[in-house]
């Protein structure tokens, strides 16, 4: 528990005390977000991103100071570190690689001045070798390849698990990705997300016998330390935010997401706990196949959100709005993996 605290605490102060300097640092490099034209977001134009630098580098402080041990084991100080285990640094591979493929796409984007940035098939290139050294370390850990649901459903997926994670990792970064288009709003709903896993990580923890995993107390100081950089993180990116995620750190939350659900068999709960982000990425293809199919667009824009904003809400009521539904998202996403403790005789 203390471990769990301290990696939140620190994540939090990192990403709290160090964005007002990797603001003014990417301020006077230009370092700035490009805006669509369709969204009168004008106002946004030339705002500092890449500010998920900071969240990556307050996640790995915070990992890195609940390891600390400061006795050795006759009682005398003695500075060293507790051993880390493979599941932590299997969620850090996920949250940095994602994050560096987020950091080269959006060094391009400044690069060339405009919103492209990395040719899709280095970006896949790049996801594919993340996810493969992933399911290479998952297995090798003895991690079950079983699809899972709250836990595994007995489908087990073989050599399919390597797609699996690929899918997962991919899938959850572009929809962090499509979800952070206005301030805040993926800071926000990623850390009630990562508050979750803090939950089923902690719970899986403490009924070792029902659950079967291993390493999950490590899962959970990374969740920890993930959603307390996100909440300090949100004191600068909340509207109108002074500095912005950007690709760097929107992939790499996702990427994080993603192995979250792996290593705790909750697969396909995270599309639960990450309903704001379904509907998000929903709404993408959704758009796409009526305008190319039929020549008509469900929504003024996609994602969703923009939809509202060209309705007329203000932002600010856009982005409440989705935080609620990201927060009712995760209560539903909770209740189902403690309904299924109980009901599985968890308690009895």
């Amino acid at each position: 528990m203390i471990a769990m605290l301290l990696a939140a605490a620190v994540a939090f102060l990192v990403t709290f005390g160090l964005t007002p300097a990797a603001i003014r640092f990417f301020r006077a490099h230009g370092v700035g977000q490009f805006i669509q034209d369709e969204v009168d977001h004008a106002h946004k134009q030339g705002t500092p991103t890449m500010g998920g630098l900071v969240v990556v580098l307050a996640v790995v402080l915070g990992w890195l100071a609940a390891h600390l041990d400061l006795r050795d084991p006759e009682g005398a100080i003695h500075l060293t570190f507790k051993p880390f285990l493979t599941p932590g640094l299997l969620i850090l591979l996920a949250f940095v690689g994602m994050g560096l493929i987020g950091f080269l796409d959006d060094l391009a984007k400044v690069t060339k001045a405009r919103n492209l940035g990395l040719k899709k098939r280095w970006k896949f290139a790049g996801q594919l070798a993340i996810a493969g050294l992933f399911a290479w370390g998952a297995v090798g850990y003895d991690v079950t390849t079983e699809l899972a649901f709250t836990r595994p459903l007995g489908i087990d997926l073989g050599w399919f698990y390597v797609i699996w994670v690929l899918l997962m990792l991919t899938a959850a970064s572009n929809a962090v990705n499509f979800t952070d288009g206005l301030d805040g709003l993926a800071a926000g709903s990623g850390a009630l997300v990562f508050f979750a896993f803090v939950i089923i990580s902690f719970w899986q923890f403490r009924h070792p016998e029902f659950y079967g995993i291993v390493g999950t107390l490590e899962v959970a100081v990374l969740a920890s330390a993930l959603g307390g950089a996100t909440l300090g993180f949100l004191w600068w990116n909340a509207a109108p935010a002074k500095i912005m995620l950007g690709d760097t750190g929107s992939q790499a939350l996702g990427g994080a997401m993603a192995a979250l659900a792996l290593l705790t068999n909750t697969h396909l709960l995270l599309a639960v706990l990450g309903g704001l982000y379904v509907v998000e990425t929903v709404s993408v293809i959704l758009q796409i196949i009526s305008f190319r199919g039929f020549g008509k667009r469900i929504f003024r824009m996609a994602p969703l959100h923009h939809h509202f904003e060209l309705k007329g809400w203000p932002e600010t009521t856009v982005i409440v709005r989705f935080w609620i539904l990201a927060a009712l998202f995760v209560a539903l996403g909770l209740g189902l993996f403690y309904s299924d403790f109980i009901t599985s005789g968890g308690i009895g």
